[in-house]
């Protein structure tokens, strides 16, 4: 079975992270569409996807998911950029102790 991880850009420029086992596009109409469900991205119509990762695992997507959405905008911007080496940057700083 596919999961998708999946970052959607809302219409205020925040960042919605989801994941599903259908189709990705079905889920993104969903989220624009959909009026039974007055959740986060209802109210930041329209939303489209900047981003996504499959996974064959369902526990590997939710853990995924999880992480993302503890991230920082910047580190946020840097994934959906496929800068890697400065979300290795923005990963070593936030394990850095200031004294």
């Amino acid at each position: 079975m596919e999961v998708t991880v999946y970052i959607l850009k809302c219409s205020d420029g925040s960042f919605y992270t989801g994941l599903t086992r259908g189709d990705p596009d079905g889920r993104v109409w969903e989220h624009n569409n959909l009026p039974e469900v007055k959740a986060y991205t209802y109210f930041r119509r329209p939303v489209i996807m900047v981003f996504h990762e499959v996974y064959d695992r369902i526990d590997d997507a939710i853990q995924r998911e999880q992480q993302i959405k503890k991230w920082s905008r910047r580190k946020k911007l840097a994934l959906i950029a496929g800068e890697y080496t400065e979300l290795e940057n923005l990963s070593r700083r936030s394990h850095l102790v200031v004294n």
